[in-house]
């Protein structure tokens, strides 16, 4: 149902790079141990065909890491390859404060937050830890293409999130860092933001709050 007076009725969110951030510190220094030019693990643990299967909830997190270590096996041995796909998956990580407070803020306002992400199997363990879920959680739904077993930028996903969160696509609005995904929520008649910082968010949700 619609609110009056509001710009949205409903808030989709990405989580990596718009809520949740990674320490990488550790695996770039493994990576010039190696002799690798840092981001090496991520290039071939991110590319399609090594990251959709994860994605979509096909494989293990111990088959993605075999195949980051195959994927590594022409620059470093492949035990060394397997060890630093190990460090990749067990990156520590940390939810960004401000952001977390701004989607808390539109939640009290009464209005629906939903994540919809592409996400690992291990998903609700990790967003346990981040605290976004539990007594102190604020998510009304989380929408993982693991769980559904398909990826963003299907319009699937989209599609789902927007029935779950009992507003029309065109009374929402749909945030992430990757073009490709917001272009997708565009196209469906969603307000689509291509988030950079924390700002971004904010004047998005003025209206609301």
């Amino acid at each position: 149902m619609t609110i009056r007076g509001r710009a949205f009725d409903a808030v989709l969110t990405d989580l990596d790079g718009v809520i949740r951030f990674y320490d990488m510190a550790e695996l770039e220094q493994l990576e010039r141990s190696a002799g690798l030019p840092e981001g090496s693990t991520a290039e071939v643990a991110f590319r399609p065909e090594t990251d959709l299967p994860l994605m979509r909830g096909e494989i293990t997190k111990e088959r993605w890491i075999e195949s980051i270590a195959d994927g590594l096996a022409d620059r470093v041995p492949w035990a060394r390859g397997h060890e630093l796909g190990t460090t990749l998956a067990e990156t520590k990580f940390r939810a960004d404060d401000v952001v977390v407070g701004l989607l808390r803020k539109v939640r009290a306002a009464g209005l629906p937050v939903l994540l919809v992400t592409n996400a690992t199997p291990w998903l609700a363990d990790d967003l346990a830890l981040l605290g976004l879920t539990g007594p102190d959680g604020f998510l009304d739904d989380v929408i993982s293409s693991a769980d559904l077993g398909i990826a963003k930028p299907d319009r699937r996903m989209y599609e789902t999130a927007a029935e779950r969160a009992g507003a029309a696509p065109d009374r929402c609005l749909f945030v992430d860092d990757r073009e490709e995904n917001v272009d997708a929520a565009v196209a469906l008649g969603m307000t689509g933001l291509l988030y950079r910082e924390p700002a971004d968010l904010r004047s998005a949700l003025a209206p609301l709050l």
